[in-house]
């Protein structure tokens, strides 16, 4: 990208300066003539709440089109620059200094400039459900100067440069935020970034479509003139609209797996495998600690004893990714743990776990009835749904499946709190104090706030394991920490992690150049551009 970029890393972050200087960042070979012109046409599973990711977790795929973060990353999570264009980090951790670019206009048209940056972090850190936990340890933003940000730590955060990409921390007008109620703005529904794209219309149930920035700071990019995101929820239209070329490309595994060997075969359709680092997706059964039924845990590790693992990952996932026991996915390798604590499949104990809790069969062979919510909108939580509610009848569980929209879906667990148990994704994303602590610890137990807490679970044991890894700079014993964690959780048992998501990218072979580096394509497209 910009010859300005000087990135400074400290060795506790990881890599040695002589690595970066060796070139070990550079980005993937790209097309070397890219035409302009065209319009891509990206698929959508589900529309989303709103389109700018300032304060909401739901829309990861749109934000960087429109919105850039500071930095981006290769495949392997190193920083690349973006709005930033040099960063240096203190020796203790604590200050971290940030060089912007020069000469970057927003889509109105007024400059962009370090105060942008202090309040979008700021806005961040006071609603973001994961920027809380992100940016916690920041104690002060400075503006030195119009093109300097300088982040101030009580606290180290090890983390923190692997935190700053365009889906995960945008930044936005402060001209068109600072006075309003940041969750509020209009402008979350009608961005005004720094991207690639301009943002033209949202036509609901629909589609939205961006245009190109004309004036974008990375010319000759974007290469596209247009770039339209269409919403169908249904699996099998997905993959139809691939296949005719009604939509060019899709991500996380769009169609149903059971097309997707066929898919392989496709002479107009290829797979892409990379662009998750960033994500590191799983699925997982999580249980409300506020229903009596699963306050004790015999409960839970009856069902652990009783829901085979294998045969959602055989007939539900088609084989694709892998068994996982605990919270941590294979895909995040630096902090996976391979020989967990595993609950054999054992239908005999189950039932004596569940007798002891103080559940035993009535007269009818029924224990107890209890719903089951799976993920709305995805074809696959409900499928798994189906497979769960079989394997709990076999010891006198009785599940009835519940089926809504991903809105309503969303509003019933994290806010009105009016369920049972469900069966969804979750990421553990590029880190996982970020993706991973979000989910466990007791003070991020936030009713009215998705994809934090949702099971209730307080663990004084936990908790101490996850505010010490978010602090701790030395890499053995930060692995070592998660380690703990991930034990102390199959222990537990406030969820049972299932499987890790078969996450593909498909596209029209026409397409060339949309990932470039572990956002995928959530990332801006800016590269993005057809072939002949």
């Amino acid at each position: 990208m910009s010859s300005l970029w000087t990135p400074r890393r400290r060795h506790f972050l990881g890599l040695s300066a002589a690595a970066l200087g060796a070139g070990l960042l550079a980005r993937p070979t790209l097309a070397q003539s890219p035409q302009h012109g065209g319009t891509l046409v990206l698929l959508s599973g589900s529309e989303p709440p709103t389109l700018t990711g300032i304060v909401h977790t739901g829309v990861t795929d749109f934000t960087g089109k429109h919105s850039e973060g500071l930095l981006t990353y290769d495949f392997d999570l190193n920083p690349l620059p973006l709005l930033a264009t040099s960063w240096d980090v203190a020796p203790d951790g604590l200050t971290y200094t940030f060089g912007l670019r020069p000469n970057v206009k927003w889509h109105d048209g007024q400059p962009f400039a370090a105060a942008d940056v202090a309040f979008s972090l700021a806005a961040i850190k006071d609603g973001h459900p994961r920027g809380r936990v992100t940016f916690a340890a920041v104690s002060d933003i400075q503006t030195p100067d119009d093109l300097t940000v300088i982040l101030k730590l009580a606290k180290p955060a090890p983390y923190l440069l692997t935190a700053l990409g365009s889906s995960e921390t945008p930044i936005v007008p402060r001209h068109l935020y600072e006075g309003t109620k940041v969750d509020e703005n209009p402008h979350n529904n009608a961005p005004v970034g720094t991207g690639p794209f301009i943002f033209k219309e949202w036509v609901r149930g629909s589609h939205v479509e961006f245009v190109r920035n004309e004036n974008y700071w990375d010319a000759p990019r974007p290469y596209l003139d247009r770039l339209i995101i269409r919403f169908i929820t249904d699996p099998a239209a997905r993959a139809i609209a691939l296949e005719t070329g009604e939509v060019h490309i899709g991500a996380s595994t769009p169609i149903p797996l059971s097309d997707l060997a066929r898919f392989e075969t496709l002479p107009n359709i290829a797979i892409e495998r990379r662009g998750y680092g960033y994500k590191n997706n799983l699925s997982r059964i999580e249980f409300n600690f506020e229903h009596p039924f699963f306050k004790d845990v015999r409960v839970r590790q009856a069902f652990a004893h009783t829901i085979d693992k294998s045969v959602i990952h055989q007939t539900v996932n088609y084989g694709y990714g892998s068994v996982i026991e605990g919270p941590i996915v294979p895909s995040l390798a630096k902090y996976f743990v391979p020989n967990l604590k595993t609950y054999a499949i054992d239908t005999a104990k189950a039932e004596t776990l569940l007798d002891a809790a103080g559940f035993p069969r009535g007269a009818d062979g029924i224990r107890q009835r209890i719903t089951l919510d799976p993920l709305g909108g995805q074809d696959l939580y409900k499928r798994g749904g189906e497979y769960i509610k079989q394997a709990l009848a076999k010891v006198g569980v009785e599940v009835s499946l519940r089926s809504q929209d991903f809105a309503t879906y969303i509003k019933r667990v994290y806010t009105d709190r009016d369920f049972d148990f469900t069966y969804h994704g979750m990421s553990n994303l590029f880190d996982p104090t970020v993706g991973v602590q979000r989910l466990y610890w007791s003070k991020n137990f936030k009713p009215g706030i998705p994809f934090t807490n949702g099971s209730g679970y307080n663990s004084p044991a936990a908790d101490a394991l996850l505010e010490a890894a978010a602090i701790e700079t030395d890499p053995a014993t930060r692995f070592q920490q998660f380690a703990d964690f991930q034990a102390q959780i199959l222990e537990d048992l406030p969820d049972i992690n299932v499987v890790s998501s078969p996450d593909l990218t498909l596209y029209d072979k026409r397409v060339a150049d949309h990932t470039t580096g572990a956002e995928g394509i959530a990332g801006g497209l800016a590269y993005a551009h057809f072939t002949a």
